[in-house]
């Protein structure tokens, strides 16, 4: 239990930052699934089309740092290079 007024209002802000940062996971862990299974069973039209909402999806994370810079780079890098492997 927090012990200030101030500690206690940083624990409500806390729980409300993980739920949301839990949904912008989720989203984004599902985009990318998305995507990977497309790939995987060789449609690389609809994959590339999905592309661009996986990469927001990573952007938008990371700008809001919910996943770090470097992480979600690291993944479109891996995406990409599955989908040119793919041609």
């Amino acid at each position: 239990m927090a012990n200030t007024r101030s500690a206690a209002k940083q624990a409500r802000k806390a729980m409300r930052r993980r739920v949301i940062n839990r949904a912008i996971k989720s989203k984004t862990r599902a985009a990318e699934k998305a995507i990977r299974a497309l790939i995987k069973s060789g449609k690389k039209e609809e994959a590339l089309k999905q592309l661009s909402e996986v990469y927001s999806n990573l952007d938008k994370a990371a700008k809001k740092g919910v996943l770090h810079k470097n992480n979600a780079n690291r993944r479109k890098a891996r995406i990409a290079a599955l989908l040119k492997k793919l041609a």
